[in-house]
């Protein structure tokens, strides 16, 4: 639960879309002028920014209900796969890690290819985006939904979660900066 106390950094992991809901609303760790430390807490944040920390709680929470819903796990995916429905399956991870490591019937994310989605698919169109430890797909998720795409879903965990709970032959990774 987030509290007074709890620090950026225990927040961010808690709330992963903490950061986007931060900035959005308040400006508030967008850049260097509003940027804060890991260490410190949501009350320090709060006071420096002149904004109340029960009403920052408050939309932090919020937030992250609207982002449950942006989510889809491993396990829906693949019966998605399995059922024979029909959506956009994209890796949003580098290239190099996409031709290191991929799922089965997913592509890589080019601009080319956003672009692409955002001039053809219809509101509604089932797009699945995914990266690789489910970090940062809220993020890329909610600007497919911010262009329209409202069916857009990002899936938990990402491969790595794929590879645990759906396919342990896709061999799993650690990056420097996880």
């Amino acid at each position: 639960m987030a509290e007074a106390t709890t620090s950026m950094v225990d927040l961010l992991a808690a709330y992963p879309g903490a950061r986007r809901a931060l900035f959005s609303r308040y400006h508030i760790g967008g850049c260097s002028s509003c940027a804060y430390r890991d260490d410190e807490t949501l009350a320090e944040v709060c006071e420096r920014n002149e904004i109340g920390v029960s009403e920052v709680i408050a939309h932090v929470l919020q937030s992250h209900e609207v982002d449950k819903g942006m989510l889809i796990s491993p396990t829906e995916v693949k019966a998605m796969i399995d059922d024979g429905k029909s959506f956009v399956f994209m890796d949003t991870r580098t290239r190099e890690e996409h031709e290191a490591v991929a799922i089965s019937g997913s592509e890589f994310m080019t601009q080319e290819r956003q672009q692409e989605l955002f001039g053809t698919s219809k509101e509604d169109d089932v797009i699945v985006l995914y990266d690789h430890t489910g970090g940062r797909v809220l993020d890329t998720c909610a600007w497919f939904q911010g262009h329209g795409l409202k069916g857009t879903r990002g899936m938990t965990g990402g491969i790595d979660a794929w590879s645990n709970e759906v396919d342990k032959k896709i061999p799993r990774y650690r990056l420097e900066m996880d």
